[in-house]
């Protein structure tokens, strides 16, 4: 199998010659970079990205390489649990359409443009969880729009590979150890312009899911009100979750709205009579909707003085901004578990939902942020395309039809639900990606990029199996 089977667009194999072509279109030179009056520091971002996706295509594909996926210990319980304790076969949903196999051109890879921002280029914007799969991304986004950025994590010994990723000029870490001390978030504050707070409840099987949602809502609480008496910020966009808004259930036809709450999920977590062996993820789920809900009803209260918006993500799927720091991360994991033949339990543990590719998610983050016209409270739905990983399986075995270990992914149907995706597509469009979402092929394609690059540096399972 040559190594052009890595290749996401097949425009000619690396044998072919025609690599340059393939970068050529993904990546463009630092020359046409500062032509396009990019940052220096982005085009320089830009140009070892580049060099990372030659080069891990030069390596000639490796099979059987892997043992192991990376998967936090609490989120692989988590799904054992669900799947053990909840009928998952059972639906009458339909089935998926026939799989469309034409690429894109890869134009969500294209510099991010932004006509008019509400906050001016060149402002300071701190993003919670910097290490984080969404939040990095997302770093390098607003890096690239010409932002200043300033990183919140709790350890900076673990997680200070982020400061060799972008420029020291324009990119910062900040340690907070502990969200919940008082005043944690004073000084990471100063000076800021906007906030992209992507770290949130962790807690997958709370005992008491009011007592914990009263708990976080202090900190997320303190977060916001500190905020407030900075008296900079001029946009706060807020991380929720799809569960948030409703179980996936793909024998349902269901339609999601800006008021859906998973009511369903809180009743269930709620419910004493219920053995929570049986619960499966209500309690995680209720966890995130009485979150946001509590942080909305104070929004309404307090009226801030900055935008503030809500960004519920579905499953992310796509690109690792740094394989060799970050491993293969939450749900991108996931993809690798399929092609390793591993945790196929777990695998059929969650059931047909949406995706959303993670480059849409990053720019998505920004649009909300600072394009303009001013996005204001609202609940904006992160749902890119429906998948399920019976699909995505599908998707791998046509890409390295070579390949012989798979995991047993079970065909649990296709989702019924219907979104109101068109307002996340508007603002795409606003910061320059104009054909709409990324399909979920793309994003799988995308993801193995980060395989390659491990398996080209010989990074071993027992390394990067443990990285979160």
């Amino acid at each position: 199998m040559s190594c052009a089977t890595w290749s996401e667009y097949p425009i000619q194999s690396v044998e072919g010659g025609d690599l340059e072509s393939w970068t050529f279109r993904t990546r463009t030179t630092q020359e046409e970079v500062k032509n396009d009056n990019q940052p220096e520091a982005a085009a320089e971002s830009r140009i070892e990205t580049r060099r990372m996706h030659e080069w891990a295509r030069s390596c000639k594909a490796r099979r059987g390489r892997h043992d192991r996926a990376t998967w936090s210990y609490d989120k692989a319980l988590a799904f054992h649990v669900l799947i053990n304790h909840r009928d998952l076969h059972v639906n009458m949903s339909p089935s998926p359409p026939a799989i469309n196999m034409a690429r894109r051109n890869p134009t969500h890879l294209a510099p991010i443009t932004l006509t008019n921002p509400t906050i001016p280029v060149g402002s300071l914007i701190l993003v919670t969880g910097a290490n984080g799969l969404n939040a990095s991304n997302t770093i390098a986004v607003l890096l690239e729009a010409g932002y200043h950025v300033r990183g919140t994590v709790r350890s900076l010994h673990k997680c200070n590979y982020l400061t060799a990723l972008f420029p020291a000029s324009k990119f910062s870490l900040v340690e907070i150890p502990d969200v919940a001390e008082p005043g944690a978030w004073a000084e990471a504050l100063k000076g800021v312009s906007g906030v992209i707070h992507c770290i949130g409840a962790t807690d997958i099987f709370p005992s008491d899911v009011d007592a914990a949602a009263k708990d976080e809502l202090k900190w997320q609480i303190d977060l916001l009100s500190t905020a407030c008496d900075v008296g900079t910020i001029k946009s706060f966009v807020l991380t929720s979750s799809a569960w948030a808004a409703w179980t996936p259930d793909p024998s349902k036809k269901t339609t999601l709205t800006q008021s859906s709450w998973n009511e369903e999920a809180v009743t269930i977590a709620r419910d004493k009579s219920i053995d929570p062996s049986k619960k499966g993820l209500a309690g995680y789920m209720a966890l995130k909707t009485l979150v946001e809900q509590g942080i909305w009803d104070w929004v309404n209260r307090e009226n801030p003085p900055f935008a503030f918006n809500a960004l519920l993500l579905d499953t992310v799927i796509g690109s690792v901004l740094s394989p060799k720091d970050q491993g293969v991360p939450s749900t991108a994991g996931m993809v690798h578990w399929i092609y390793e033949g591993k945790h196929a339990d777990m695998l059929n543990g969650v059931l047909p939902q949406w995706h959303i590719n993670t480059g849409d998610a990053a720019k998505l983050y920004v649009a909300i942020l600072a394009s303009s016209p001013q996005v204001d409270r609202e609940r904006i739905f992160g749902f890119g395309e429906r998948f399920s990983f019976y699909r995505v399986k599908e998707i791998l075995m046509k890409q390295f039809p070579d390949h012989e270990t798979w995991a047993e992914v079970k065909d649990s149907g296709w989702d019924q639900t219907t979104v109101p995706i068109e307002r996340g597509e508007e603002l795409l469009r606003r910061v320059g990606q104009t054909t709409g979402w990324t399909g979920l092929e793309e994003s799988v394609l995308e993801n193995t990029r980060a395989w390659a690059e491990l398996e080209g540096r010989g990074v071993t399972d027992d390394r990067y199996s443990t990285l979160n």
